[in-house]
């Protein structure tokens, strides 16, 4: 007895096949995203990587910059083992291969060092040295340590080679001297010129002051007087002889020579041609 097979055929429905695409389609996108945050990432670190190398390289310039700009005192390495150092305490000192010059105190002041006594040992050392060294800074100091003590003539000669080069001729007669130089120099880099000039005061009585003291053996004390007597410089000048007089302190001398001031000429004639 035979018995007939028939096969069965399953024909999706119209939603089977939509689940079926929509499952596809996640799946897709999940693998595009997966991809995507991963080539994110390798630019993330590529990029934090550069940007690391960067900071790194201002931060060297900026170091390199500052060594060459800052609060120290560059030392040429051939100076290395100078006494001179060891008195250097104020202001911090280090080596460097880059300059030329012994000491390097500020951005255009240099120094160069030298010993009498190894002068006189090599006595073409700083001529040779000079003349390699005198066209790179602005302020270019010599130095020079007065160690032996027939030192006159030596320092005659040297002096002749400081100004003929435009150096600053500095005697140091020890090395604790010496290294206050150098520290001073780089301490007062920034400084203006105002803590060495002269300083004339605003007041009228410091003017004053100034003024009548140019007499000859009139002093600070007598200019008070004058001034509490006849209170100005006016009333100084227009004042009589017996007035002078009756101030304190004042002779016939002093009074002779206060009213002989104010006779004279500010500007001396010029004499005439015969």
């Amino acid at each position: 007895m035979s018995s007939d097979k028939k096969s069965t055929v399953n024909i999706p429905s119209f939603e089977d096949i939509q689940k079926q695409r929509e499952q596809q389609t996640r799946q897709a996108s999940s693998i595009f995203n997966s991809a995507r945050a991963s080539t994110e990432q390798s630019v993330n670190k590529s990029s934090s990587a550069q940007s690391t190398i960067t900071i790194a390289t201002q931060s060297n310039t900026n170091a390199t910059h500052r060594r060459a700009t800052g609060n120290t005192i560059l030392v040429n390495p051939t100076q290395q083992k100078n006494p001179l150092l060891k008195h250097v305490h104020n202001v911090a000192w280090e080596l460097s291969n880059v300059i030329k010059i012994d000491y390097v105190v500020g951005q255009t002041t240099g120094v160069v060092y030298l010993s009498l006594r190894y002068h006189r040992l090599y006595p073409t050392y700083i001529y040779d040295r000079i003349t390699a060294l005198k066209s790179l800074y602005v302020c270019r100091i010599l130095l020079v340590y007065v160690d032996v003590e027939n030192y006159h003539d030596a320092i005659r000669e040297i002096n002749r080679i400081a100004i003929l080069s435009d150096f600053t001729l500095m005697l140091a007669w020890s090395l604790e001297e010496a290294g206050r130089y150098l520290e001073t120099y780089k301490m007062f880099e920034h400084k203006t010129p105002d803590l060495i000039r002269e300083r004339v005061e605003d007041e009228y009585l410091a003017k004053a002051t100034d003024c009548l003291t140019q007499v000859k053996s009139v002093n600070k004390t007598d200019v008070l007087t004058l001034l509490s007597t006849f209170g100005s410089l006016k009333g100084i000048a227009e004042a009589k002889t017996e007035e002078l007089a009756m101030c304190p302190g004042f002779g016939e001398q002093k009074v002779k020579r206060l009213q002989q001031v104010w006779k004279q000429p500010f500007v001396a004639n010029k004499k005439q041609k015969k």
